[in-house]
């Protein structure tokens, strides 16, 4: 058994401060986290100490009463350091976001990539949306004056799939605004986290401003309760989302923005170019091992495509390697799912796909490999005859799974992909622009992408769904706007006359 990782606590005050596991003062939980690509590989024991909850909060009101007064240039600056060190690290970052989460190394490398422009692009983009106007002679004698604030305390509660990159993102649009914040990351990947603090604590950013929360859901139930916390970023499931917002719901005080799960579509059209479709939807269905909101669930095919390309698609789904993020004979497309649970949820989904008539074209197993980790393989179904009662067909499985499903017109593809609970992505391969238009009008879904998958997305433009993916505060560009709230003043001149004449009813 290998300790992979120094583990160092919480983040509070300016400094870690590792929770005491012996004696009388000892923890009451220490959470074991193993690699999932090598389950005799213990990267780290999280001692988690709900005791800091108090001085934390504490920490981060003191924090944000002093960062809210600096100027924008000097928080830009902070910033600017912080993508310096995290630069400096990102060798570093990818490895450990490879172990934590099991995806290869290249696809870790390239979220390190995205934590550190998220500073540019951020500054370059975001800012802009919230820079204060003044409007001239709004009325006669008056200007107009709309400036954005920052909203208080935020807390942060983060993935395991883009453990740093989606925090990353609140994270930088948080302090940029002028708020302080509390990162409560998974504890499947609190390692990460880690060192995103360290990159601001190395930044030298002021006492308070960032705080860093370990543990498991009941750290950030109790943290998002405490009347200080104004403003809450979660991503993760619809079901712990929809949590949230009960424990908030009747604060006022509080903004929550929340980034949920998907069942998404894409739609594959007569007149698709499947040369180029068929490597899009490999990407899509089983990147990150399907474990992202944006992976494509459902392709919704033109029936009379659909058995070729499935046939085309099988195989190339056979020729996926999967290993070991890091320690590799042949490097790999897919690692292993994140932990037993993820495998077992999986697996649940196969049984339950062959009990509801849903034809198995590919199974999806557990693999074996030179370590014991949680490989599996990827899974494809066909359901030859759409059922909206199909409780597989409209859960999310977040791993590598797509079924699909024939079409003759495209409202009855549109209807299909509508019928799920979820919005947040869908996309459409066709050359017809009309096509694409009419899906645009009626897909319900936060994004819809033409001639490329759903995993596609942009940092420059907002990221959200609707129905059980998202409460309409979208994230990437738009993150921003969930940091401040709007502040209206009008501007009369300094040396008006106000004529008591002018007022009706005065006995003068």
């Amino acid at each position: 058994v290998q300790m992979e990782f120094n583990f160092r606590g919480n983040y509070f005050n300016g400094e870690f401060k590792l929770p005491t596991t012996t004696g009388p003062d000892a923890v009451d939980e220490i959470i074991a986290r193993e690699c999932p690509a090598d389950t005799q590989t213990i990267l780290y024991h999280l001692p988690v100490d709900n005791r800091h909850i108090e001085s934390i909060i504490e920490s981060a009101s003191s924090g944000y009463h002093f960062w809210r007064k600096l100027s924008l240039d000097e928080r830009k600056n902070y910033l600017r350091k912080y993508q310096e060190q995290v630069l400096a690290r990102k060798d570093e970052f990818a490895s450990a976001i490879a172990l934590e989460t099991g995806k290869p190394l290249w696809e870790a490398a390239g979220e390190t990539n995205a934590i550190i422009d998220k500073v540019t692009v951020t500054l370059d983009y975001g800012l802009p949306r919230i820079k204060d106007q003044v409007i001239e002679e709004i009325k006669p004698g008056f200007k107009g004056h709309l400036y954005y604030k920052p909203i208080g305390p935020t807390l942060i509660i983060g993935p395991f799939n883009f453990p740093c990159h989606l925090a990353n993102t609140q994270i930088v649009n948080a302090l940029l605004s002028g708020n302080s914040i509390i990162f409560k990351p998974s504890e499947k990947t609190a390692y990460s986290a880690q060192l995103l603090i360290e990159c601001f604590h190395q930044a030298g950013f002021p006492k308070g401003v960032i705080n860093l929360a370990q543990g498991g859901g009941d750290m950030a139930s109790r943290i998002l309760r405490e009347k200080s916390i104004k403003s809450i970023f979660f991503t993760g499931s619809a079901e712990i989302g929809k949590n949230i917002l009960t424990y908030t719901h009747t604060d006022l005080t509080k903004i929550v923005s929340l980034e949920l799960g998907g069942k998404n579509s894409t739609i594959i059209h007569k007149d698709a170019n499947l040369d180029h479709a068929l490597p899009e939807l490999i990407k899509s269905c089983f990147l990150t091992t399907g474990q992202r909101c944006t992976s494509t669930s459902l392709v919704i095919m033109h029936q009379d495509l659909i058995q070729d390309f499935i046939a085309r698609f099988h195989e190339l789904a056979k020729k996926i390697i999967i290993d070991h993020p890091i320690d590799f004979e042949k490097e790999p497309f897919m690692g292993p799912l994140v932990d037993q649970k993820g495998v077992d949820n999986y697996l649940n989904f196969m049984g339950m796909a062959k009990r509801e008539g849903i034809i198995e074209i590919m199974r999806g197993k557990l693999l074996n490999r030179k370590r014991k980790g949680y490989f599996v393989s990827p899974s494809i179904h066909l359901c030859e005859e759409f059922d909206p009662r199909s409780h597989f067909l409209a859960s999310e499985v977040f791993g590598p799974n797509c079924t699909f499903i024939p079409y003759q017109e495209i409202e009855q593809a549109i209807e299909i992909a509508n019928t799920t609970d979820y919005g947040l992505a869908a996309s459409i391969f066709t050359k017809d622009q009309k096509l694409f238009e009419l899906c645009l009008r009626d897909l319900e879904a936060g994004l819809v992408n033409w001639n490329t998958s759903t995993c596609g997305a942009s940092s420059r433009l907002p990221f959200g769904g609707v129905k059980n993916s998202g409460n309409f505060r979208p994230a990437s560009i738009a993150t921003i706007d969930s940091c401040v709230y709007q502040k209206a003043g009008l501007q009369g001149a300094a040396d008006s006359v106000s004529e008591l004449s002018s007022i009706k009813g005065l006995d003068l």
